[in-house]
């Protein structure tokens, strides 16, 4: 059972299908690579699948959702501490 999927090739993250325990090596099947997570992942959250410094765009959908307010390392948890929306209403 796949345990993350990458929904486009350009992300850089994937999505947890499972709760992911902090330390577990995952599989990125799309792109055969394999990060260690660095901490718990809660089912349906983001993982960081390549380094993404500060204020660079998270990719999900091949789209931005997101900035990073800090540097992000690979396997980090992606969520409200450490990316910062750019939604911005017309």
């Amino acid at each position: 059972m796949k345990v993350v999927f990458l929904i486009d090739p350009h992300d850089n993250v994937v999505t947890a299908t499972s709760n992911i325990k902090e330390g577990t090596t995952i599989t990125i099947e799309e792109l055969s690579k394999k990060i260690r997570v660095k901490q718990a992942i809660p089912i349906g959250h983001k993982i960081a699948i390549k380094k993404i410094k500060k204020g660079e765009p998270i990719i999900k959908y091949g789209a931005p959702i997101g900035r990073a307010k800090k540097d992000i390392d690979e396997g980090e948890w992606i969520h409200t501490h450490n990316v910062e929306e750019v939604y911005k209403p017309p």
